[in-house]
Order: structure tokens, then sequence, then C-alpha cells
């Protein structure tokens, strides 16, 4: 399972891209100002897009992705999510008013996007182009509107991807219980100054973070997403002089393999 970074920042600017990741050539994970990043060619082989929450930076690109090619496609979009994420989308987003509603369009029977509810622990099965089985479970977070992250298993290991999110112990466990874990994905998106801000939006600020790797096995690597613009440095060099772990910034065009 081939993995790309279109984006992994808590803001935009100066090449910055809000978060999205392009599994092989047919998944999105998360829809944020990353996908801006693909062809109009890309955005037709997208046929399932995996949703964390509502939020504008992770759900952002998702109307225009369907409004630029989906008369273009065979079949609808299937857009997973857990059912209060998916009701937020229809409610707030997909309602006529913000933007069509394209779970209706052209016709209910055959829309140019499918609704598919998943429940926490709930594994989806999509094969590769080559047959090859992938796949994707959503897992616990703690955020301030109803959010999952995702576990990630492909034919070499797993990836698991936070999401936005602060302490819990779920995802703790989960890492803890996959021998098979090669990448974590993590948020820290404040630094210590900003303890109040983090707690506040439930995102992770660096010692907490630092305090939740502390019980993290070697092995996997460790990678730090959703750092807010221009704090970037500061919130890594903190992090990296409280835990024993080796952490590095997730970065734009950057490949994962599991």
């Amino acid at each position: 399972m081939r993995i790309e970074v279109l984006g992994c920042s808590g803001g935009i600017g100066d090449g910055r891209h809000t978060t999205s990741f392009l599994i092989d050539e047919d998944i999105l994970l998360d829809a944020g100002s990353g996908v801006s990043r693909l062809s109009r060619a890309a955005l037709t082989r997208i046929d399932h897009v995996f949703i964390t929450h509502s939020h504008l930076d992770h759900i952002l690109s998702l109307p225009l992705l369907l409004d630029s090619v989906a008369g273009e496609r065979e079949g609808p979009v299937v857009v997973h999510a857990i059912p209060e994420v998916l009701e937020i989308l229809t409610d707030h987003l997909f309602n006529w008013r913000i933007w069509p509603d394209f779970s209706r369009i052209p016709t209910p029977e055959e829309p140019f996007m499918r609704y598919a509810p998943i429940a926490l622990g709930q594994a989806v099965y999509l094969p590769d182009a080559a047959g090859a089985q992938r796949e994707i479970t959503a897992i616990p977070a703690h955020h301030v509107v109803p959010a999952t992250g995702f576990h990630l298993r492909g034919p070499l290991g797993s990836l698991l991807f936070s999401g936005d999110t602060n302490s819990h112990p779920a995802l703790w466990a989960l890492a803890e219980l996959s021998p098979d874990l090669l990448h974590l994905v993590v948020e820290c998106s404040f630094g210590n100054d900003q303890s109040e801000v983090a707690n506040a939006s439930r995102h992770y600020h660096t010692a907490e973070l630092a305090a939740d790797l502390a019980g993290l096995r070697a092995g996997p690597k460790v990678w730090i997403s959703h750092l807010k613009p221009g704090a970037e440095a500061g919130i890594m060099a903190e992090l990296r002089s409280e835990t024993t772990h080796a952490v590095e910034a997730l970065a734009e065009g950057q490949i994962l393999i599991v």
C-alpha cells in the first residue's frame, strides 16, 4: 500500500496544505487542501474517500473534487466515515445552501456520491489494482467534534493515523497491540506555550504527546503532522527535547509504504 502525503499542515500559506493522503491511486484519507495538488486525471481515479471528521481543513476539497470530475466517472465516489460525521456533511455541507447534495444528483438512484457509514473498529477491505487486499479501520480519537483516526494495513505492515486528537488511551493501546506497525502518524499542533489552546481545542501539545510517547515500544517510525504554520521548527525542537523517541515532521510529497 503506497501512501502519499498530499497535505499534513495545520494551516496554509507558503506551500503548506492541509490534511490529505493519497492511498495508491484510488483512495483519499481526508480531503483537505492537499487534494488540490492532484491533476484532474488523478482526481477522476479517486473512488473512495475516508473522512476523520468534519472540520474544514479535512473536508474542504471534497465538494470541489466531486464538482470537478463526477460527470466523467462511471460510478459514485464513496465517502466512508462514522455516522456522526456523515450527518454533519449532510446537514451542513451537501445541503444545497453551501453545496449541492451530490448524494442525490443527477438522481438519487445513481448519484455522484454515496455515503458508506462505518463503525469504530470496523475494517473496510478494498482490493488494489493487483488484487491485494487493503484494510482500513476507523479507530477512536478525542476531539471537539465526532472524530476518528484510521489504521491502515497493507501486505508489508500497518500504519496508524491519529487524526485530530489529544491524549486518549485507545490510540496507544492499539499501537501496542499491532506487532506489524511500521509507521505512527500523530498530530502535535501546539507547543507548550499554547497548552491552554491545545486543551480547549483537543489537540496535542508537546508535553502531552511526549508523555504518551514514553509508553510506545521501539520499532515504528513516528511522524508528526498538523503542526501550526510558522511554529513547526519550535514544536519539533521542543518535542525532541522531551522524548527519547526519534520523531520526524511529516512532509508533503513524502511516500510511506505498508
